[in-house]
């Protein structure tokens, strides 16, 4: 069920990499909590008793120290759109995913059911009271809690219906997004995908109506494995044409996100108000994000000069280059020993949980 463990399993599988998988109960939730400083999904213990968390790290780090079927892009400027991607698809499409889930009673009602009888069991109460509690719960803090209102829903909406087009459009003319191949930007989008809008019923149900190639490339990706998938990218020095209308979106939705919340971090407030494409939101102040922000600004930095002045001009070009740096101060205080995907909770994980 969950949108990031589903993101490593599909890359770990492609990797051909062998793990055990381990259902978690909520004593088990608990437990890896402890590990990681965090009770999330997914974490990796390894076999020297190390512990892995946070996704995008996780598969950076494989990727960098696994041989075989890489998945980051060795051309400099497909890298860093890669990146930028990932980061959009990761954060941005979290909301409606998370909107379609519980805000329709059937999602709601088969969703809740199955976390009470698959995660809940070792929760002494009937079923029927497990699944009104974690319904309760994760509207809650996803729906009411997460900005969602009746003036706003609609947006959610929107931001799905157009992704399905974005990816319908590149995937009609390829089987993965940037060639034959998957690369960290398949990996992005396919966490929100698969196990949300690809199997909860209201999203999977538009996904095959309005982009049979994304439902298509679902099971591609799972499929795939990187002894028997062979092919090259784009040409080297430069992006496919149909990812630039996601990138115009990210400059015009996921940015002022961004900036948004990293102004209201630094000013040390709990929540902040911003409006998006004319819809009004009242949103929690999440300290991930402003790294998330940080780290997108230092990936362009980074860039060798010829493969930043191209960076830049496609940026500029679709309006997304001044909200990649409105905010050129954002600190989120978060991993300063940059030892992601290995986090010390102590002093990484609990203080961003405490708001410190």
């Amino acid at each position: 069920m969950s949108y990031f463990t589903g993101k490593v399993e599909a890359f770990l599988r492609y990797k051909e990499i062998a793990v055990t998988r381990v259902e978690l109960t909520t004593r088990g939730f608990t437990a890896v909590g402890k590990r990681t400083g965090l009770a999330q999904m997914p974490a990796l213990e390894l076999a020297d008793g190390r512990w892995m968390s946070d996704s995008t790290p996780i598969i950076e780090c494989i990727d960098r120290n696994y041989p075989g079927g890489p998945v980051l892009p060795a051309d400099p400027l497909q890298l860093f759109f890669s990146q930028m991607l990932e980061d959009y698809a990761d954060e941005w499409l979290w909301r409606p995913a998370l909107y379609y889930r519980w805000a329709f009673a059937p999602d709601a009602r088969l969703l809740s059911h199955r976390i009470a009888s698959e995660m809940m069991t070792d929760i002494p109460l009937p079923l029927a009271v497990r699944r009104w509690l974690i319904n309760r719960r994760q509207f809650k803090r996803y729906i009411a809690g997460d900005g969602i209102t009746a003036e706003n829903r609609a947006h959610q909406e929107e931001i799905y219906a157009r992704n399905l087009a974005f990816l319908q459009a590149m995937l009609v003319q390829r089987p993965f997004l940037l060639g034959a191949r998957p690369t960290l930007a398949d990996f992005g989008f396919f966490a929100s995908m698969f196990r949300h809008f690809g199997l909860d019923p209201t999203p999977s149900r538009i996904m095959r109506d309005t982009a049979p190639a994304v439902y298509e490339w679902l099971g591609r990706m799972w499929n795939a494995r990187a002894s028997q998938v062979a092919g090259t990218l784009v040409a080297p020095g430069s992006i496919p044409e149909d990812w630039r209308p996601v990138l115009r979106e990210i400059g015009r939705t996921y940015l002022p996100y961004l900036n948004a919340n990293a102004a209201a971090f630094a000013r040390r407030a709990k929540s902040f108000d911003v409006t998006i494409e004319g819809y009004a939101y009242h949103l929690p102040v999440h300290r991930y994000r402003v790294w998330c922000l940080e780290r997108v600004q230092e990936l362009f930095t980074a860039l060798p000069a010829r493969e930043k002045l191209q960076a830049e001009v496609i940026l500029r070009d679709l309006g997304a280059f001044e909200g990649l740096f409105a905010q050129a101060d954002a600190r989120a205080g978060f991993d300063p020993g940059r030892q992601a995907p290995f986090f010390d909770p102590a002093s990484v994980w609990l203080p961003m949980v405490l708001g410190s």
